[in-house]
């Protein structure tokens, strides 16, 4: 790899991998140590192809959600089975590995412009903006670029675009998958919303167990499934379908449901 050779999106590869791995290091117990992080389907990754994959997960926080994929997504690449023993898995990361954010998101601060180097597609989101519900265009050109980098690699979204549960996932997502063909990955994460802050960089209870689950890709008729019929198997895949509320304790919505309106005032 040259100096200075570049990605799509003009990062510089060599300096985009020595913040991946200084980031890494610095952020590995909050996984391994202050909290545990549960494992399940890693070796899903290793069958995958080395590009157009795009990952659908649901969200917890803004940051700490991503980096404990870009954690477990090399650690797997490197042969760890459901592990992320040995933080010398991020020696050669995989580069090719981006995530959708809000712009206003990564531009909220030093951190989070160096987070947005190591990966982020930023978009600028269609319902909110500064703590305002909106209601925009879609900027074509922010579609686009998720096209470029599943052209390049592996893709990280978050289709609901909100760290509260049980919200519904966004039809853009549908029509990426419908557009570019992508295999699609589910993922359902738990545990980071009780360790950690709203953005995901400060612990907030330490000895938190925390799940990540990969499940096998998607069977999507891209042609002749519709955009509701593809939204749903979303909602199912990473258990955000309204029919999971049923099966949660009364107790813990309640709970869950403080929060978020702690969160609005808060945010």
């Amino acid at each position: 790899m040259g100096l200075f050779k570049r990605n799509p999106f003009g990062h510089i590869l060599f300096l985009k991998k020595w913040l991946i791995r200084i980031a890494g290091v610095m952020t590995h117990k909050r996984y391994r140590g202050f909290n545990e992080l549960k494992i399940e389907g890693s070796d899903i990754l290793r069958s995958l192809p080395d590009k157009n994959v795009l990952f659908v997960s649901n969200h917890q926080t803004y940051f700490a959600d991503v980096v404990a994929m870009f954690h477990v997504f090399n650690a797997s690449l490197k042969g760890r089975d459901d592990n992320i023993k040995n933080v010398g898995y991020l020696w050669n990361p995989k580069l090719n590995l981006y995530y959708v954010a809000a712009k206003e998101t990564m531009k909220s601060g030093f951190l989070p412009k160096v987070l947005a180097y190591a990966g982020s597609v930023s978009i600028e989101r269609t319902w909110r903006a500064n703590g305002e519900d909106v209601n925009r265009q879609v900027k074509m050109s922010d579609i686009s670029n998720i096209g470029i980098a599943l052209n390049d690699g592996w893709v990280i979204t978050f289709p609901q675009g909100t760290t509260r549960p049980w919200k519904p996932i966004r039809k853009g997502t549908a029509h990426i998958i419908k557009r570019y063909k992508p295999i699609v990955v589910p993922i359902v994460i738990d545990g980071f919303r009780r360790s950690f802050d709203r953005k995901g960089l400060r612990i907030k209870k330490k000895g938190i167990l925390q799940s990540m689950e990969i499940k096998e890709p998607l069977e999507i008729d891209y042609d002749n499934e519709s955009v509701d019929e593809i939204i749903e198997k979303i909602e199912y895949a990473i258990e955000q379908h309204p029919s999971f509320l049923k099966v949660i304790p009364q107790e813990e919505l309640e709970a869950m449901e403080k929060l978020n309106e702690k969160r609005k005032w808060e945010y």
